[in-house]
């Protein structure tokens, strides 16, 4: 059955954008929310079991996958709107897969204050990996080929870049973000070794609250896992 079938969908429109928020079934509804910051039917798994936790799950529309500033503030528009319209908190988890991985990194970055935990699942960290493909990636030319279309940077202008993803992850450690960091340990799209370690070692140097999980042998795709007990129980550790 598709996961849209089980529960009520509502699409609005918030800072001029679309959104698209998922209701708990009736009567369940927890104050809680998780916002998936891209792709948000794809790999929807986690965000069906929050949902029937009493969770909302909402997404607002990027201009770009590979971010850009707007996209933060129109982020934190949904933040007041999920307040006011469904009485959530002001915190929410944040689900991020991918390139939605990144937007996340982001938004925790700039406005933590509104971020309880964040579950990131391949994250992309460093763009010269995904989507310039300068070291292990096997990402295709079409990807960097939209992103400096989207962003207006090449390969010569992200050399001397500075606002990478893994230019925010100090920002995540100084406030001591809660992640749960789940990759394939042969991802040939977004390598863990470009990506998702850079926010591991940096964690573990500070002592901060994360929790890695490396599935053997684990490509891009699928997201996620067999069991996803282990995300949802760091998500009810940390989204209190």
């Amino acid at each position: 059955m598709d996961w849209r079938e089980e529960f009520e969908i509502t699409e609005e429109t918030v800072a001029g954008r679309r959104a698209v928020i998922a209701l708990p079934p009736p009567g369940t509804a927890n104050g809680k929310w998780a916002l998936k910051t891209e792709y948000y039917d794809a790999f929807p798994a986690v965000q069906c079991a929050l949902l029937r936790q009493g969770y909302h799950v909402a997404h607002i529309a990027n201009k770009t996958r590979w971010h850009c500033m707007e996209d933060d503030l129109a982020r934190a528009a949904l933040v007041r709107h999920m307040q006011s319209r469904y009485g959530a908190s002001e915190k929410c988890v944040i689900i991020g897969m991918s390139c939605g991985g990144l937007q996340g990194i982001y938004f925790a970055s700039v406005l933590p204050q509104y971020v309880s935990c964040m579950y990131l699942d391949a994250p992309v960290v460093n763009f010269l990996s995904c989507p310039a493909g300068l070291g292990k990636s096997g990402i295709s030319l079409d990807a960097m080929e939209e992103f400096q279309r989207d962003t207006g940077m090449g390969i010569t202008e992200l050399l001397s870049y500075r606002d990478h993803p893994l230019d925010r992850i100090p920002s995540l450690v100084k406030h001591n973000v809660p992640i749960i960091l789940v990759s394939g340990d042969s991802d040939i799209t977004v390598p863990y070794e470009e990506n998702g370690k850079l926010i591991e070692d940096a964690y573990v140097r500070a002592g901060g609250d994360l929790k890695v999980i490396l599935k053997p042998g684990g490509d891009h795709h699928p997201h996620s896992l067999e069991d996803n007990t282990p995300i949802l129980d760091f998500i009810r550790q940390y989204d209190k």
